[in-house]
């Protein structure tokens, strides 16, 4: 057969084939015969893409319980953590209130031993209950420290911090003493290594001495 033969029943099929696809039963089986074992049918790729959306569905679950043991873990260690941290602080805020206790002890003790031996001073821990509650709003043990220098009363509150609402208890203290003993105070003094910027504009304020270092204070 010649080539433009050829090419003439080509452009036939061509043209002609829809049409016939349509209209012979025959031809369109034939077809649909040849084509199958190149192009999968409806029902196989049907199948195929169950398939395929079945496998991404168990991934997508697979990957969400490792996303959830990993997540559970996670939440695990930072519980862990979250503890750890708080028995670390209140372990510290425990060791740091017994030092502030006993620093308090122990400058208290060495303020007595170098004014009364080197200055002749009495000094004494004053200690007296407030039956009516006048200090602190109820009835509470008083305490604090009273020096006596030639007749002159100084009445000291020795504190590892000072706080402003501190600083008004001690101003409450000293009127307490004051009228309990019917006596004065020639001055008021407070010393702590750590006075806040409140304490101190409160103490100002009642004319009572703040003192945060040793060298501060005047004689």
């Amino acid at each position: 057969m010649e080539t433009q033969t050829i090419e003439e029943v080509k452009k036939v099929i061509l043209s002609q084939l829809p049409h016939l696809m349509e209209t012979e039963p025959d031809i369109r089986d034939f077809i649909l015969r040849v084509t199958r074992e190149r192009y999968a049918g409806k029902e196989e790729t049907e199948s195929r893409f169950d398939r395929i959306m079945d496998e991404l569905k168990r991934d997508r679950e697979a990957q969400t319980r490792k996303w959830e043991d990993n997540q559970k873990v996670i939440n695990e260690m930072l519980t862990a953590i979250k503890a750890l941290g708080q028995k670390h602080d209140s372990t510290i805020g425990a060791l740091g209130a017994r030092w502030g206790l006993h620093s308090e002890s122990a400058f208290r003790k060495g303020l007595r031993a170098i004014l009364e031996k080197s200055f002749g001073a009495k000094v004494e821990r004053y200690e007296d209950y407030d039956h009516d509650g006048v200090v602190f709003g109820r009835p509470e043990q008083i305490e604090m420290d009273v020096i006596i220098h030639d007749g002159t009363l100084i009445l000291c509150e020795i504190k590892s911090s000072m706080s402003k609402s501190d600083l008004y208890a001690f101003w409450r203290k000293k009127n307490f003493y004051e009228e309990k003993h019917g006596r004065k105070a020639a001055r008021t003094m407070v010393i702590s290594p750590m006075i806040d910027e409140y304490a101190r504009a409160a103490a100002k304020d009642l004319d009572i001495e703040a003192y945060g270092y040793a060298e501060d204070v005047k004689n």
